[in-house]
């Protein structure tokens, strides 16, 4: 059962660090660290996301766009303008590239207090570096996999860092709960959020995109804010007064 496991502790890494490095700090500036700190976790992303690594800088100025424009037309990955899950994952995409590479003009205000680190970042979004890790993957499944319906699960570690990103976006704009009556369609997608760690709070996140706990109501669990709070007691990381950007 090698590849279950593999794939398990994948998902939960990788979308730790999706949420905590890119999401809380990168986007939302919740807290700060070390320049060597941050050198290290934009180190760990690169090792966990793989043939998806993205960009904090960039994904920071999109989910920026995203709080700004939510559920319009400019809102980068809203299902509001795309139902379609696979349409919606290849437009972020595209969007992505595109602020990526420069070849879209963004507000100056948006790029304030990103994490950059250029060297790694034009690595990782190299195509000779995407491939080596699919075929890493490739291989780690053939010679890990004793069952056929494990390979299922190749696609999504090939993807990972972008398809739970999509997933959160997608999912968490139609379906789901909602703790507050926002003029977007936000939702809270599990009570008891055991698989996005805390991220699913996406409705009580909109309503307060400044503040570092997602949970809100009683049966509510950001457990990554509980990791992140073990963080800062380590002083790894320093909470701050923050208003969203």
């Amino acid at each position: 059962m090698v590849i279950p496991c593999f794939f398990v502790i994948h998902w939960y890494f990788s979308f730790f660090l999706q949420s905590f490095f890119y999401h809380r700090y990168a986007s939302h500036n919740h807290f700060t660290m070390s320049k060597g700190a941050e050198r290290f976790f934009f180190m760990c992303c690169f090792l966990s996301h793989g043939s998806s690594f993205m960009s904090p800088s960039a994904y920071g100025i999109m989910h920026r766009l995203h709080h700004i424009h939510t559920d319009t037309r400019e809102d980068p990955h809203s299902p509001h303008n795309e139902p379609n899950f696979f349409k919606l994952l290849y437009l972020t995409r595209n969007r992505y590239q595109k602020i990526f590479c420069a070849d879209v003009l963004i507000n100056e205000n948006l790029k304030k207090n990103l994490p950059y680190w250029k060297w790694l970042e034009k690595m990782g979004h190299n195509w000779i570096t995407r491939i080596c890790w699919i075929l890493l993957y490739i291989t780690l499944y053939i010679y890990f996999a004793t069952e056929w319906w494990m390979f299922l699960f190749l696609p999504l570690t090939i993807t990972m860092a972008a398809f739970q990103g999509n997933i959160i976006n997608w999912w968490a704009h139609k379906f789901g709960y909602a703790n507050f009556n926002l003029p977007n369609t936000s939702k809270n997608i599990l009570p008891i959020d055991f698989i996005f760690l805390g991220d699913a709070y996406h409705n009580n996140h909109h309503k307060y995109p400044g503040k570092v706990k997602n949970s809100h109501r009683w049966f509510e669990t950001d457990l990554i804010y509980h990791v992140m709070n073990v963080m800062h007691f380590l002083r790894i990381i320093r909470w701050k007064n923050y208003k969203s950007f």
